[in-house]
């Protein structure tokens, strides 16, 4: 019986190291595909996306599991579908995550696009994440994504914008597996990537300093920090809370008006919700946390942490 083929993206990580041989061991064809998605490092911090490096390791790997390798350039794509989303994003004063769109848009959209074009009947990846299905009244099968087991490396959060199509062409060989165990199976097959270390930072991109990546389309332009104090009148709980529900649920808009000025930025839009550094506002002993970011007026809205309540 012919072997079922997996095309299998190949990072130059130990997860998807280990992934490969898993899925040769379980009698399948394997392919390795290394996806090159980024050229410019002058945004990278120093050798903190050698992709060069990952590339080398991932055909090592392949070479000594005797699987073919290849290499495909989707850095258009991936400028085209993430970078540009990115940057308008964060122009608009959101914050996105270019990994959920990353594995959406590029590994399992247009990696798996190639991989059909090599007659795969799956692709599969090192994730930390596991999938099941079941049957539903009308007999069709609907696959379900599940946590990996390894709790302080599941990745299922990331893969939540798959489709139904997707979940059923992927294989997730690590799923079961905690990161140790995976390594303990690098180290024992003698593979390359087996004391690598985790790669860290924006999806293929890698560490970058934020505020230069996104510079690179948005430019600084200076505003007001305001400071919102701890009596500010919308905080407080009124005796109709629980039947105006619905009003308070609505996000609020903040004005100047409502605090006080305590420093300056140099652009609202390099600036998050939650965020607490970056913001060189000295003369509290705690941290001012962004609560929200106006980038229509370029006001970014904080909130010393010792005044926050729970």
């Amino acid at each position: 019986m012919k072997k079922k083929r997996v095309i299998i993206g190949l990072s130059g990580g130990v997860d998807s190291s280990v992934a490969a041989y898993l899925l040769k061991e379980q009698g399948y064809e394997v392919i390795g595909l290394f996806m090159k998605n980024w050229h410019d490092e002058s945004v990278t911090l120093s050798k903190e996306c050698p992709w060069l490096e990952d590339s080398n390791d991932a055909m090592l790997v392949a070479e000594k599991l005797c699987i073919p390798f290849q290499t495909v350039d989707l850095s258009k794509e991936y400028k085209d579908r993430i970078i540009d989303y990115m940057f308008d994003e964060y122009s608009k004063g959101r914050t996105p995550n270019p990994d959920i769109l990353c594995n959406r848009e590029i590994k399992f959209d247009v990696f798996l696009k190639i991989a059909f074009s090599f007659d795969a009947d799956y692709v599969a990846t090192g994730h930390y994440c596991q999938k099941d299905s079941f049957n539903i009244d009308s007999g069709k099968e609907v696959y379900r994504l599940l946590a990996g087991k390894d709790k302080s490396k599941d990745q299922s959060y990331f893969l939540c914008q798959l489709s139904q199509k997707q979940l059923s062409n992927i294989l997730f060989p690590i799923g079961h597996l905690n990161k140790e165990q995976v390594r303990k199976i690098a180290q024992k097959q003698n593979l390359v990537t087996a004391e690598k270390k985790d790669s860290q930072g924006l999806c293929f991109v890698g560490k970058v300093r934020l505020p230069d990546f996104l510079q690179q389309q948005l430019k600084p332009k200076t505003g007001k920090i305001i400071e919102i104090p701890n009596d500010f009148s919308v905080y407080s709980k009124s005796e109709d809370f629980d039947n105006d529900i619905i009003t308070r649920s609505r996000k609020f808009r903040y004005k100047p008006s409502d605090g006080i000025e305590v420093g300056q930025h140099n652009g609202a839009h390099f600036y998050t919700i939650g965020q607490r550094k970056g913001l060189g506002v000295g003369g509290n002993i705690n941290p001012l946390f962004i609560i929200d970011t106006n980038v229509d007026n370029n006001t970014i809205y904080s909130f010393c942490s010792s005044q926050f309540r729970f």
